[in-house]
């Protein structure tokens, strides 16, 4: 994920192209593709979204052949959010971390909410390491001011 700047606007970093491996410079949106893959990435994306559209609930393996998008594209495009496994489905993905059946994403909520509450534990301050904003005014010095000449 592409880090913050100091007044909140996102900062590049160099990542590398899920489609080609080519490296290329991530703003902090979009799903990983370089400025060359991104069209042909979306048109395979609206191809495979129409026969869904059109077929229900075809499997992966129908929409591959149907579509020539590959299998491994298609499951990229279920783990990034972009499409959904049918409720009334019995094939599913499977949650990276525990193995359980999900729609879509990575995670199972269970996953995603344990990985969230480890994260804030492993992030908690204590009070003496939150430093105060200082507020708008004159320079002061530790002793005195540059007035009274201390």
């Amino acid at each position: 994920m592409a880090r913050l700047g100091a007044h909140g606007e996102f900062r590049e970093e160099i990542r590398f192209c899920k489609f080609c491996g080519g490296m290329f410079r991530y703003y902090g949106y979009g799903y990983g593709y370089c400025e060359k893959c991104t069209p042909i990435d979306n048109e395979m994306f609206h191809r495979v979204k129409e026969y869904i559209w059109e077929h229900g609930t075809a499997t992966m393996f129908e929409t591959s052949e149907a579509t020539g998008v590959s299998m491994k594209q298609i499951s990229q495009y279920l783990r990034d959010g972009r499409l959904e496994i049918p409720e009334d489905s019995e094939i599913f993905i499977r949650c990276e971390l525990c193995g359980a059946d999900i729609r879509y994403g990575r995670y199972c909520p269970e996953c995603a909410g344990r990985a969230v509450k480890e994260l804030k534990s492993a992030l908690k301050f204590d009070l003496f390491e939150i430093g105060e904003r200082p507020k708008k005014g004159r320079m002061h010095y530790l002793h005195g001011s540059k007035e009274n000449g201390k």
